[in-house]
Protein backbone atom coordinates (compact mmCIF):
# COMPACT_ATOMS: atom_id res chain seq x y z
CA UNK A 1 0.00 0.00 0.00
CA UNK A 2 1.08 3.57 -0.84
CA UNK A 3 2.16 5.33 1.99
CA UNK A 4 4.14 8.50 0.86
CA UNK A 5 4.82 10.83 3.24
CA UNK A 6 4.45 13.97 1.42
CA UNK A 7 1.30 12.91 -0.18
CA UNK A 8 -2.15 14.53 0.95
CA UNK A 9 -5.60 13.48 0.96
CA UNK A 10 -7.81 14.88 -1.69
CA UNK A 11 -10.98 13.62 -3.45
CA UNK A 12 -11.02 11.24 -6.03
CA UNK A 13 -13.13 9.54 -8.08
CA UNK A 14 -16.75 9.57 -7.32
CA UNK A 15 -16.47 10.50 -3.53
CA UNK A 16 -17.19 13.91 -2.98
CA UNK A 17 -15.13 14.01 0.21
CA UNK A 18 -11.25 14.00 1.38
CA UNK A 19 -11.49 11.10 4.13
CA UNK A 20 -9.64 10.83 7.69
CA UNK A 21 -10.12 8.43 9.45
CA UNK A 22 -8.83 8.36 13.16
CA UNK A 23 -8.66 4.87 14.41
CA UNK A 24 -7.11 1.43 12.72
CA UNK A 25 -9.24 -1.68 13.79
CA UNK A 26 -11.38 -3.70 11.87
CA UNK A 27 -14.41 -0.68 10.73
CA UNK A 28 -11.98 1.86 10.26
CA UNK A 29 -10.14 -0.45 7.79
CA UNK A 30 -13.26 -1.83 6.23
CA UNK A 31 -14.36 2.37 5.67
CA UNK A 32 -11.25 2.71 3.95
CA UNK A 33 -11.59 0.27 1.61
CA UNK A 34 -15.14 1.24 0.75
CA UNK A 35 -14.30 4.93 0.01
CA UNK A 36 -11.03 3.99 -1.55
CA UNK A 37 -12.82 0.80 -4.19
CA UNK A 38 -15.13 3.81 -4.79
CA UNK A 39 -11.93 6.30 -5.81
CA UNK A 40 -11.54 8.39 -2.93
CA UNK A 41 -8.72 8.82 -0.77
CA UNK A 42 -8.00 8.20 2.75
CA UNK A 43 -5.50 8.87 4.78
CA UNK A 44 -5.98 6.21 8.59
CA UNK A 45 -4.35 7.30 11.58
CA UNK A 46 -2.86 4.17 13.66
CA UNK A 47 -1.60 4.91 17.01
CA UNK A 48 1.72 2.30 16.51
CA UNK A 49 3.58 0.29 14.62
CA UNK A 50 1.82 -2.75 15.17
CA UNK A 51 -1.12 -0.78 14.59
CA UNK A 52 -0.34 0.79 11.08
CA UNK A 53 1.11 -2.73 9.88
CA UNK A 54 -2.17 -4.65 11.19
CA UNK A 55 -4.26 -2.34 9.54
CA UNK A 56 -2.48 -2.09 5.51
CA UNK A 57 -2.98 -6.13 5.59
CA UNK A 58 -6.46 -5.93 6.34
CA UNK A 59 -7.39 -3.24 4.08
CA UNK A 60 -5.45 -4.50 1.38
CA UNK A 61 -7.34 -7.86 1.97
CA UNK A 62 -10.67 -5.98 1.64
CA UNK A 63 -9.73 -4.05 -1.15
CA UNK A 64 -9.23 -7.72 -3.28
CA UNK A 65 -12.43 -8.81 -1.39
CA UNK A 66 -13.94 -5.83 -3.11
CA UNK A 67 -11.99 -6.82 -6.82
CA UNK A 68 -9.96 -3.79 -6.75
CA UNK A 69 -6.54 -4.91 -5.28
CA UNK A 70 -5.62 -1.10 -7.01
CA UNK A 71 -7.89 0.55 -4.26
CA UNK A 72 -5.30 -0.09 -1.56
CA UNK A 73 -2.67 2.50 -3.32
CA UNK A 74 -4.99 5.60 -2.56
CA UNK A 75 -5.03 4.54 1.40
CA UNK A 76 -2.36 6.06 3.29
CA UNK A 77 -1.39 5.05 6.60
CA UNK A 78 0.28 7.43 9.43
CA UNK A 79 1.32 7.44 12.53
CA UNK A 80 1.30 11.57 12.95
CA UNK A 81 -2.37 12.58 13.86
CA UNK A 82 -1.78 16.48 12.20
CA UNK A 83 -2.18 14.06 8.78
CA UNK A 84 -6.25 14.10 9.08
CA UNK A 85 -5.82 18.08 9.49
CA UNK A 86 -6.56 18.15 5.54
CA UNK A 87 -9.66 16.18 5.32
CA UNK A 88 -13.21 17.18 4.37
CA UNK A 89 -14.52 15.01 6.50
CA UNK A 90 -13.30 13.12 9.03
CA UNK A 91 -14.46 9.80 11.00
CA UNK A 92 -13.74 8.79 14.54
CA UNK A 93 -13.42 4.80 14.87
CA UNK A 94 -11.84 3.81 17.90
CA UNK A 95 -13.16 1.56 21.01
CA UNK A 96 -16.53 1.88 21.96
CA UNK A 97 -15.59 3.74 25.21
CA UNK A 98 -17.42 7.34 25.62
CA UNK A 99 -14.03 9.20 27.51
CA UNK A 100 -11.55 7.30 24.33
CA UNK A 101 -14.10 8.67 21.64
CA UNK A 102 -14.85 12.13 23.35
CA UNK A 103 -10.68 12.36 23.59
CA UNK A 104 -10.57 11.41 19.44
CA UNK A 105 -13.55 13.67 18.71
CA UNK A 106 -12.49 16.59 20.66
CA UNK A 107 -9.00 16.33 18.57
CA UNK A 108 -10.45 15.99 15.08
CA UNK A 109 -12.51 19.42 15.67
CA UNK A 110 -9.36 21.13 17.04
CA UNK A 111 -7.64 20.24 14.18
CA UNK A 112 -9.76 20.44 11.59
CA UNK A 113 -11.19 23.59 9.36
CA UNK A 114 -14.27 24.91 10.33
CA UNK A 115 -15.55 23.45 6.76
CA UNK A 116 -14.98 20.44 7.77
CA UNK A 117 -17.32 17.75 8.92
CA UNK A 118 -16.58 14.92 11.59
CA UNK A 119 -18.55 11.85 12.46
CA UNK A 120 -18.68 9.23 14.69
CA UNK A 121 -18.89 5.19 14.07
CA UNK A 122 -20.01 4.69 17.71
CA UNK A 123 -23.56 1.94 17.79
CA UNK A 124 -24.20 2.46 21.24
CA UNK A 125 -23.37 5.72 22.75
CA UNK A 126 -24.99 9.49 22.85
CA UNK A 127 -24.67 11.31 19.19
CA UNK A 128 -25.61 14.72 21.02
CA UNK A 129 -22.92 14.11 23.53
CA UNK A 130 -19.88 13.54 21.66
CA UNK A 131 -21.09 16.40 18.87
CA UNK A 132 -20.32 18.23 22.11
CA UNK A 133 -17.14 16.76 22.90
CA UNK A 134 -15.87 18.14 19.54
CA UNK A 135 -17.08 21.28 19.65
CA UNK A 136 -17.87 21.42 16.15
CA UNK A 137 -21.99 20.26 17.15
CA UNK A 138 -23.19 22.07 13.62
CA UNK A 139 -20.93 19.56 11.57
CA UNK A 140 -21.05 16.17 13.59
CA UNK A 141 -22.77 12.92 12.65
CA UNK A 142 -23.12 9.45 13.51
CA UNK A 143 -21.88 7.00 11.28
CA UNK A 144 -23.05 3.77 11.89
CA UNK A 145 -21.18 1.21 9.48
CA UNK A 146 -21.85 -2.56 9.77
CA UNK A 147 -19.22 -5.20 9.60
CA UNK A 148 -18.14 -6.46 7.34
CA UNK A 149 -17.96 -3.36 5.64
CA UNK A 150 -17.33 -4.26 2.35
CA UNK A 151 -20.32 -6.39 2.22
CA UNK A 152 -23.07 -4.68 4.15
CA UNK A 153 -24.90 -2.02 2.73
CA UNK A 154 -26.76 -0.07 5.48
CA UNK A 155 -25.42 2.73 7.16
CA UNK A 156 -27.52 4.06 10.31
CA UNK A 157 -26.88 8.11 10.34
CA UNK A 158 -27.47 10.10 13.45
CA UNK A 159 -27.37 14.20 13.23
CA UNK A 160 -27.28 16.31 16.54
CA UNK A 161 -30.00 19.32 16.69
CA UNK A 162 -27.47 21.85 15.44
CA UNK A 163 -26.66 19.83 12.38
CA UNK A 164 -27.46 21.84 9.51
CA UNK A 165 -29.21 20.91 5.94
CA UNK A 166 -25.87 21.78 4.23
CA UNK A 167 -23.89 19.19 6.63
CA UNK A 168 -26.69 16.40 6.01
CA UNK A 169 -26.57 17.00 2.34
CA UNK A 170 -22.70 16.45 2.09
CA UNK A 171 -22.93 13.48 4.90
CA UNK A 172 -25.88 11.63 2.34
CA UNK A 173 -23.96 12.61 -0.83
CA UNK A 174 -21.20 11.20 0.84
CA UNK A 175 -23.31 7.97 1.77
CA UNK A 176 -24.48 7.43 -1.85
CA UNK A 177 -21.03 7.67 -3.26
CA UNK A 178 -19.50 4.82 -1.24
CA UNK A 179 -22.60 2.42 -2.05
CA UNK A 180 -24.61 2.33 1.00
CA UNK A 181 -28.10 2.64 1.98
CA UNK A 182 -28.20 5.91 4.49
CA UNK A 183 -31.31 5.78 6.94
CA UNK A 184 -31.34 8.36 9.80
CA UNK A 185 -32.08 7.08 13.41
CA UNK A 186 -33.07 8.55 16.19
CA UNK A 187 -30.40 9.51 19.14
CA UNK A 188 -30.79 6.88 21.70
CA UNK A 189 -28.22 3.84 22.61
CA UNK A 190 -28.00 1.31 19.87
CA UNK A 191 -30.28 3.44 17.18
CA UNK A 192 -32.36 0.84 15.61
CA UNK A 193 -30.35 -1.98 14.66
CA UNK A 194 -28.72 -3.13 17.63
CA UNK A 195 -31.65 -1.98 19.60
CA UNK A 196 -33.36 -4.94 18.08
CA UNK A 197 -30.80 -7.12 17.90
CA UNK A 198 -29.00 -7.34 20.80
CA UNK A 199 -31.24 -8.72 22.92
CA UNK A 200 -31.81 -11.80 20.56
CA UNK A 201 -27.93 -12.13 20.06
CA UNK A 202 -27.96 -12.38 24.06
CA UNK A 203 -30.64 -14.92 24.49
CA UNK A 204 -28.66 -17.11 22.13
CA UNK A 205 -26.49 -16.91 25.18
CA UNK A 206 -28.21 -17.50 27.83
CA UNK A 207 -29.53 -20.52 25.90
CA UNK A 208 -26.39 -22.06 25.60
CA UNK A 209 -26.04 -21.40 29.79
CA UNK A 210 -28.86 -22.88 30.72
CA UNK A 211 -29.47 -26.01 28.12
CA UNK A 212 -25.73 -28.04 27.41
CA UNK A 213 -26.57 -27.22 23.50
CA UNK A 214 -22.92 -26.76 21.62
CA UNK A 215 -22.70 -23.20 19.94
CA UNK A 216 -22.78 -24.53 16.84
CA UNK A 217 -25.56 -26.46 17.55
CA UNK A 218 -27.49 -23.04 18.20
CA UNK A 219 -26.04 -21.63 15.28
CA UNK A 220 -27.12 -24.27 13.09
CA UNK A 221 -31.07 -23.88 14.14
CA UNK A 222 -30.90 -20.21 13.15
CA UNK A 223 -29.28 -20.64 9.90
CA UNK A 224 -31.66 -23.74 8.98
CA UNK A 225 -34.85 -22.92 10.43
CA UNK A 226 -34.50 -19.24 10.31
CA UNK A 227 -32.48 -18.52 7.10
CA UNK A 228 -30.28 -16.40 9.25
CA UNK A 229 -27.23 -16.12 6.85
CA UNK A 230 -25.12 -16.79 10.33
CA UNK A 231 -25.82 -18.08 13.97
CA UNK A 232 -26.70 -15.46 16.70
CA UNK A 233 -22.98 -16.94 18.52
CA UNK A 234 -21.25 -16.24 14.69
CA UNK A 235 -22.65 -13.08 14.70
CA UNK A 236 -21.91 -12.17 18.28
CA UNK A 237 -17.95 -13.33 17.39
CA UNK A 238 -17.76 -11.35 14.55
CA UNK A 239 -19.07 -8.27 16.25
CA UNK A 240 -16.26 -8.81 18.90
CA UNK A 241 -17.65 -9.92 22.42
CA UNK A 242 -15.97 -6.82 23.90
CA UNK A 243 -17.91 -4.54 21.74
CA UNK A 244 -21.23 -5.91 22.18
CA UNK A 245 -20.55 -6.00 26.20
CA UNK A 246 -20.13 -2.28 25.84
CA UNK A 247 -23.31 -1.99 23.49
CA UNK A 248 -25.40 -3.92 26.30
CA UNK A 249 -24.15 -2.01 29.07
CA UNK A 250 -24.96 0.65 27.27
CA UNK A 251 -28.72 -0.45 26.29
CA UNK A 252 -28.80 -1.23 29.92
CA UNK A 253 -27.82 2.05 31.45
CA UNK A 254 -30.76 3.90 28.95
CA UNK A 255 -33.72 1.08 29.41
CA UNK A 256 -33.22 -0.67 32.40
CA UNK A 257 -34.31 -4.25 30.51
CA UNK A 258 -32.76 -7.29 31.92
CA UNK A 259 -32.49 -8.30 28.28
CA UNK A 260 -29.97 -5.41 27.72
CA UNK A 261 -27.72 -6.97 30.08
CA UNK A 262 -24.61 -8.62 28.75
CA UNK A 263 -24.72 -12.88 29.41
CA UNK A 264 -21.77 -14.43 32.20
CA UNK A 265 -20.73 -16.36 29.56
CA UNK A 266 -19.85 -13.99 27.39
CA UNK A 267 -18.34 -11.67 30.15
CA UNK A 268 -16.25 -14.52 30.85
CA UNK A 269 -15.35 -14.90 27.33
CA UNK A 270 -13.74 -10.96 26.99
CA UNK A 271 -12.37 -11.73 30.79
CA UNK A 272 -10.68 -14.24 29.32
CA UNK A 273 -9.20 -12.33 25.99
CA UNK A 274 -11.31 -14.49 23.85
CA UNK A 275 -12.98 -11.85 22.10
CA UNK A 276 -14.21 -13.28 18.88
CA UNK A 277 -12.95 -14.03 15.40
CA UNK A 278 -10.61 -11.04 15.79
CA UNK A 279 -8.81 -12.65 18.65
CA UNK A 280 -9.15 -16.22 17.14
CA UNK A 281 -11.32 -17.44 19.64
CA UNK A 282 -14.93 -16.88 21.27
CA UNK A 283 -17.73 -18.96 21.14
CA UNK A 284 -16.17 -21.02 18.50
CA UNK A 285 -12.16 -21.06 17.27
CA UNK A 286 -10.93 -19.51 14.18
CA UNK A 287 -7.22 -20.46 13.04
Amino acid sequence: MSQPAESEPRIGGDVPESVGIAGSGTIACGLAAAVAHRGGNVVVFARSTESAERADTEIAANCEKLECREAARRVRLTRDFSDLAKATLAVEAVIEEEPAKREVVGALGRALPESALIASTTSSLSVATLAEASGRPSAFFGLHVFNPVHRMALVELCFPPQAGATARARVIAFCEAIGKRAVEVPDQPGFVVNRLLFPYLFDAVRLLERSGLAPTEIDECMKLGASHPMGPLELLDLVGLDVAEAIGEALHADTGDAGHLPPGRLKQLVSEGKLGKKSGAGFHRYE
